[in-house]
């Protein structure tokens, strides 16, 4: 088990590589030369900068996500029949998360461990799975495939309850140049949806597993998306989406806005930046957003989720398990 806190899972008397060989000499009878040599390459496998330097370092002289990631390899060493995560990414910042991630989806790939995973992130569910459980108030709320859960209105107000991602029903339009994607949001009766009379799209990272003509599922975090008074020229965000201001949530503890681009988008903005732009509701806004931080997924139910953000390549370094014959894993559940 790998819990939130990675001070829960390491010894803070011992050394990272005390802590990783020792496990290696139990379970695998290696000397401990070998113990050692596999240990460095498992601090290798998870990203550990300097592995040789930090076998001989203690938790607390390393970073949060460090010692997250080194809690992560450990878990894994004695080719466990479940792995259980208990919001192992909380505590690691997006860049880590997309290293990460794809060493996951690599471990249930390769390894074949089944992986029962409880966090309040769609984004870093859906890289694992398309299977999900979503739990209230202590008890199961709805469990199923994540695009039967998106057409259930109940089960997209638990989705939204956990990171609170937009989830826009869409339809392939075409590829660009550059790896990008052109989708066409649709609203509850399949149409296209349009804002002054004109069609809304969204650039997207491209995805695979979707064709021109095909729907799609998009998600996009609220932090993700920044709000201005106009279109700004030269930046770096593909869409730039105008809308109105439809009301402001929570504006004490951070500004959560409902922005209406044709669809109704949750902004995240800090409330100093709200009372900066002197935004209320009524009034005009753009919403604007990078391509790549719209995930997407197939919208076909027989087809496997894939997110081409957190699915890239993984490091060419692997962790070894002992072999296991197990069943074919489900993957990870959410908990909302």
């Amino acid at each position: 088990m790998v819990f939130q806190d990675p001070f829960s899972s390491l010894n803070p008397t011992m050394t990272l590589g005390e802590q990783i060989a020792e496990p290696i000499r139990l379970h695998r009878r290696a000397s401990r030369a070998e113990a050692r040599e596999q240990a460095i390459r498992l601090l290798q496998a998870v990203r550990i900068p300097s592995p040789e330097t930090r076998f001989r370092l203690y938790p607390h002289q390393i970073s949060g996500g460090q010692r997250q990631r080194v809690a992560l390899g450990r878990a894994l060493l004695s080719s466990p029949s479940l792995l259980l995560l208990d919001e192992p990414l909380s505590g690691l910042d997006s860049t880590l998360k997309r290293e990460i991630l794809p060493f996951l989806c690599r471990v249930q790939r390769e390894a074949n461990i089944p992986i029962l995973m409880v966090s309040h992130s769609l984004g870093e569910i859906l890289c694992l799975t398309d299977r999900l459980l979503l739990m209230e108030s202590g008890a199961v709320a709805a469990h199923g495939h994540y695009a039967q859960l998106l057409r259930d209105e109940a089960s997209r107000r638990l989705l939204r309850t956990g990171d609170l991602a937009n989830v826009l029903r869409c339809v392939v339009s075409c590829p660009e140049a550059g790896g990008i994607t052109t989708l066409m949001p649709l609203d509850e009766n399949g149409s296209a949806v349009a804002r002054d009379k004109r069609e809304v799209f969204i650039k997207a990272s491209v995805c695979s597993g979707t064709e021109v003509g095909s729907e799609a599922w998009a998600v996009l975090r609220p932090e993700d998306i920044a709000l201005a008074r106009g279109p700004v020229e030269h930046l770096s965000m593909q869409n730039q989406l105008p809308g109105r201001l439809v009301r402001v949530l929570e504006p004490s503890r951070r500004a959560l806005c409902i922005v209406d681009v044709g669809v109704e988008l949750l902004v995240e903005v800090t409330p100093q930046a709200l009372a900066d732009m002197q935004l209320a509701p009524g009034q005009r806004v753009w919403a604007m957003f990078k391509a790549s931080a719209t995930g997407v997924w197939p919208g076909d139910p027989s087809l496997p989720g894939a997110n081409a953000s957190y699915r890239q390549a993984s490091p060419a370094v692997s962790i070894q398990t002992a072999p296991a014959k197990r069943p074919p894993c489900e993957g990870a559940w959410i908990r909302s």
